[in-house]
């Protein structure tokens, strides 16, 4: 089994996929872009990571056998998006997409 974690602008996406690559089951969560000002998008990262982890935890509910016999995970993110970091690597301010 392979698990993909595609984190996109509106949703993190998760796929469960056999050795062929036949998908045997898919998760999505709902992610929220804030819009502060005219023209700016941010996102929270900390939500990413809530979110995909609860996609993940919703394949487990559904087939713990198969996720437990995940042997890669895949993951893709958004384009254009900037994470800045302080020097303890903690997230300073929401993400700029």
């Amino acid at each position: 089994m392979f698990l993909g974690i595609d984190i996109g602008t509106s949703s993190v996406k998760a796929v469960l996929t056999d050795a062929d690559g036949l998908v045997v089951a898919t998760a999505s969560r709902a992610c929220t872009v804030s819009h502060p000002h005219p023209l700016w998008s941010e996102q929270e990262p900390e939500d990413w990571v809530a979110v995909a982890v609860a996609s993940v935890d919703e394949l487990a509910e559904k087939l713990p056998d198969a996720v437990a016999a995940v042997a890669g995970i895949g993951f893709s993110g958004q384009m254009h998006g900037a994470v800045l970091l302080g020097q303890d690597g903690r997230v300073l301010r929401p993400a700029i997409l």
